[in-house]
C-alpha cells in the first residue's frame, strides 16, 4: 500500500536559500511518527514544502498514489493531511465554534463533527461562543487540534504544539493525540519535547542542515539518545 504521505528526494528554497536536501520521508496509515531537531534546521519548511509555500526544485511529493513537485494546502487537505500549525493560527474575529468550523470546509466525508469534538474537548463547548484568541493557550492547541480534526484528516501533522505550553498541559496533550492515533488517524509530530515524543511515538526522523540525517524506532527507555539531535 502506498504512503499517505511521501517526500523522495525533495530539495527546497525560499527564493535561492536552499533549505531542504535530499529530503526523504514517509508516512504510512495509522501511524505515530515523530520529526525531531533543532531550531532552524527545516523542520517547519518541510511543512511548507507539502502546502506549496516553499518551492520544490527537484524531487517529489506524493500524496497516496498521486506524485508531484508542487502541491497547493488545499490539494493537501483534500487528499486528508490536515496541518496543526507552529502558533496555532486561530482567527481571532471568529468564535471558537467558527473556527472550528472552518476545518469542514474541505468537505471530506468522516467521523469528526463539532459535536465530536466537544467530546473530545469539553472546554470548547463551554467556550464555544467565546473569540478563539481569548481562549488560554492550551485551550487554543486544543481548538486547532480539533479544527484539523474537522477535515476528517487521514493523517495528522501537528509542528511544534508544545510550544509556551506547561507541562501539565503537554501531558493532557499528548493523552488526546494517543487517543486520536488509536482511532485510526496517522499522526506526525514536529516536536523537540522528547517528552511528548517518546509517549506519542513508534518511529522519528532526525533532522539536520535541511536532510534527515538518523531515523528508527522510538525506544522510551533510550530516549536520552534522541537528545543529541535537539540540544544545541
Amino acid at each position: 500500500m502506498n504512503p499517505l504521505l511521501s517526500f523522495d528526494n525533495v530539495n527546497a528554497y525560499y527564493g535561492n536559500a536552499h533549505i531542504l536536501h535530499n529530503f526523504s520521508l514517509d508516512v504510512h496509515a495509522g501511524e505515530s511518527l515523530a520529526l525531531i531537531g533543532r531550531n532552524g534546521v527545516g523542520k517547519t519548511t518541510f511543512v511548507n514544502a507539502l502546502l506549496g509555500q516553499a518551492k520544490v526544485r527537484s524531487g517529489s511529493i506524493a500524496l497516496g498514489e498521486r506524485k508531484r513537485s508542487q502541491w497547493r494546502a488545499y490539494q493537501a487537505a483534500g487528499a486528508g493531511i490536515m496541518i496543526v500549525p507552529q502558533g496555532r493560527c486561530i482567527i481571532a474575529n471568529l468564535s471558537v465554534e467558527e473556527n472550528l468550523l472552518l476545518g469542514a470546509a474541505v468537505r471530506r466525508p468522516g467521523p469528526w463533527t463539532v459535536e465530536r469534538i466537544y467530546q473530545l474537548f469539553p472546554i470548547l463547548r463551554e467556550r464555544a461562543h467565546t473569540p478563539g484568541t481569548a481562549l488560554s493557550g492550551g485551550q487554543q492547541q486544543m481548538l486547532a487540534i480539533g479544527r484539523a480534526l474537522m477535515g476528517n484528516p487521514q493523517l495528522m501533522i501537528l509542528d511544534e504544539p508544545t510550544e509556551g505550553l506547561a507541562p501539565v498541559i503537554v501531558d493532557q496533550l499528548g493523552e488526546i493525540i494517543r487517543q486520536v492515533n488509536a482511532q485510526g488517524t496517522a499522526i506526525l509530530l514536529i516536536e523537540q519535547n522528547l517528552h511528548l515524543v517518546a509517549n506519542v511515538s513508534k518511529r522519528y526522523f532526525a533532522v539536520e542542515k535541511g536532510a534527515v540525517i538518523a531515523t528508527g524506532a522510538v525506544d522510551p527507555a533510550a530516549i536520552d539518545q534522541l537528545q543529541q539531535f535537539v540540544v544545541v
